[in-house]
């Protein structure tokens, strides 16, 4: 065994830890995990751990059910709203065949073809999410209503707001599982907040970014609250946004540094690789019918634009220096599979690269109260799920990515989901069921 699994061992030992929680997520973003004792670990590191794969939406077939969970030790995390005795740790895995090759429909698999493929371009890319969410009071049941947990606004303090304990615990948390939370504040919405930690490599953003989630709805439990990551749980409020900050270094430089201008100009290839290639990626980055709702209000961009600050494009280039320059691609939201979308926004944007593909001249119109004849020569996103769906089972790039078995079961389902909700007699409670609750 390598000496990593090894000091994983020991810890183990030397903690008290009784119960190891081996996590991975389904094709859909949604987190999944099993729980073994700490003396199946050993065997877990080499052998894996079975499941039946048929019993998970878009991964196996019953014929074929049988996959295998392959912790990575490199993912070792304390759950910190655990009992100090018989202690219980975190464990992202790998999921593989019997044989041990990688299962193609894993998503962290899936996104580690894209940050080798930029490694051998010489590129290493770097991710901070910033991710929105609501608060909503529980019901005499403990069943979560619409009611928000407060009615206060952007950047406001308490007691109007009355978020800021769950925040600072939740920030505690982060900062307990080695995430460092960088700031926190009340968002637009009533009860809406967000939270900003630390960027970090592609593959660790993402796990990141799963465990923010499970600490943001584990806390809000905790204080007699349901935390809803819908990107648009109150249709006439703000949406819950995943901004996604990306930063492209090569050879220690970080290329989006306009003050390197030899080095900028790839850098502006990235970006039109995104632009060029975001229509085809919408329904993997905006993946439920309500993610529609969001896009095109209270700052969440509808047109394919970029800008330097300006907050109603799709890229923005935000005034920062060094090594905190970066795009920012304000269209994600929070029920996406980040695996999968970071592997498309990654190698979208490698794509641009390659093909040299040149910048459009930025849009410095505010597109919310641009007129039409202002706009209508301007792409725009897909306007619902069915018409991403469309472009993405067209696209040649995303069947270059995805596994085509993959593609098609993430396809079926989704258009499964829209076809409920078209003939559903009220939206509003068919989103209720699908998502609201779930998300």
């Amino acid at each position: 065994m390598s000496n990593i699994i090894n000091d994983v061992l020991d810890f183990t030992k030397e903690n008290d830890v009784k119960f190891i929680k081996l996590s991975f997520c389904d094709i859909f973003g949604s987190q999944k995990n099993i729980c073994i004792t700490s003396e199946e670990l050993p065997r877990a590191f080499k052998h894996g751990i079975s499941f039946d794969a048929s019993a998970l939406k878009g991964f196996m077939n019953v014929e074929e059910s049988d996959l295998f969970l392959f912790p990575d030790p490199t993912t070792l995390s304390i759950l910190p709203w655990r009992p100090e005795q018989g202690r219980v740790v975190r464990l992202f895995c790998d999921i593989k065949h019997p044989d041990k090759t990688p299962f193609e429909g894993d998503g962290r698999h899936i996104l580690k073809k894209a940050i080798k493929k930029a490694n051998d371009m010489g590129y290493v890319c770097k991710i901070g999410p910033e991710c929105e969410f609501y608060l909503f009071e529980l019901n005499e049941k403990g069943y979560p209503t619409k009611i928000p947990h407060d009615f206060a606004g952007y950047f406001d303090l308490g007691p109007f707001d009355r978020g800021e304990n769950v925040r600072r615990e939740i920030c505690v948390a982060l900062d307990e599982m080695g995430i460092i939370p960088e700031s926190s504040h009340h968002e637009q919405g009533p009860g809406q907040n967000e939270i900003d930690f630390k960027y970090s490599n592609a593959l660790d953003a993402a796990d990141n970014l799963i465990t923010f989630k499970s600490i943001v709805k584990s806390v809000a439990n905790r204080h007699g609250l349901f935390a809803s990551f819908m990107p648009k749980p109150i249709l006439d409020k703000s949406g819950s946004g995943l901004h996604v900050n990306i930063s492209l270094f090569k050879n220690g430089i970080n290329i989006f540094d306009k003050e390197i201008k030899e080095s900028y100009g790839i850098a502006q290839s990235f970006m039109a690789g995104i632009l060029a290639h975001i229509d085809e990626i919408t329904a993997f980055l905006n993946p439920l019918t309500n993610s529609y709702y969001r896009l095109g209000y209270f700052e969440a961009p509808k047109y394919i634009t970029w800008s330097c600050q300006n907050r109603s494009q799709l890229i923005r280039i935000p005034a920062a220096k060094g090594i905190y320059s970066r795009m920012e691609l304000r269209s994600p939201d929070p029920c996406c599979n980040p695996y999968i979308a970071f592997a498309l926004i990654i190698n979208a944007g490698l794509d641009g690269i390659k093909n040299n593909l040149k910048l459009t001249n930025p849009c410095n119109l505010n597109l919310y109260a641009a007129s039409f004849e202002e706009l209508k020569d301007i792409a725009s996103l897909p306007t619902n799920l069915r018409d991403a769906l469309q472009k993405a089972k067209e696209s040649n790039f995303v069947k270059s990515v995805l596994p085509p078995n993959t593609l098609k079961k993430y396809i079926d389902y989704k258009d499964q989901e829209f076809e409920a909700y078209l003939y559903a007699s009220n939206k509003e409670t068919i989103e209720e069921k699908l998502y609201f609750q779930t998300m």
